[in-house]
């Protein structure tokens, strides 16, 4: 967790210097005003999120889930956990809490890890709401077919590096 920090961090300076070599300081200040804006809208949206999510979990069975997409249901619980993830509604914000709850419920790893990939390849309501109607019903389908075994291959390569990865 603190390497990623320490990379992300890395980044975020190795960026900054480019933005003020090319724009100077006030690339840097619009660039500050734009990342504080959003951490303010993140501030607000992601505890009640993570709340929200934990809520409905609650409500939903997440025990009687576990059995379809825990750690030993292999591909199967992978194939599953990649079609509930397409039927996930909302964004990150909904999806990632989400997510979260059912891994903490006993839902496998690469379930999850196939879970957030078909949320993140599917997506229903965005193909509804945005991709058919903007680029038509015949890419939409021929994007979904292409696209049905990248949650299933994300899921096994999961499985496959949690074996030989400590």
């Amino acid at each position: 967790m603190i390497a990623a920090a320490i990379a992300i961090w890395t980044i975020v300076g190795a960026l900054a210097l480019i933005v003020y070599r090319r724009q100077g300081q006030p690339g840097l200040v619009a660039a500050g005003k734009m990342g504080f804006d959003q951490g303010k809208a993140l501030a607000i949206r992601l505890p009640l999120a993570i709340l929200a999510a934990s809520f409905l979990m609650q409500v939903l069975p997440v025990d009687a889930l576990v059995p379809y997409i825990g750690p030993q249901s292999g591909v199967m619980g992978i194939a599953i956990a990649s079609i509930i993830g397409g039927l996930l509604p909302g964004g990150p914000m909904t999806s990632f809490p989400i997510a979260l709850v059912i891994l903490q419920g006993g839902a496998g790893l690469p379930q999850i890890v196939a879970l957030i990939s078909g949320w993140s390849v599917f997506a229903l309501h965005r193909v509804l709401a945005y991709e058919a109607p903007i680029m038509g019903w015949r890419f939409a389908a021929l994007r979904l077919v292409a696209s049905l075994g990248v949650p299933i291959a994300a899921g096994v390569l999961a499985q496959g590096l949690m074996a030989i990865l400590p």
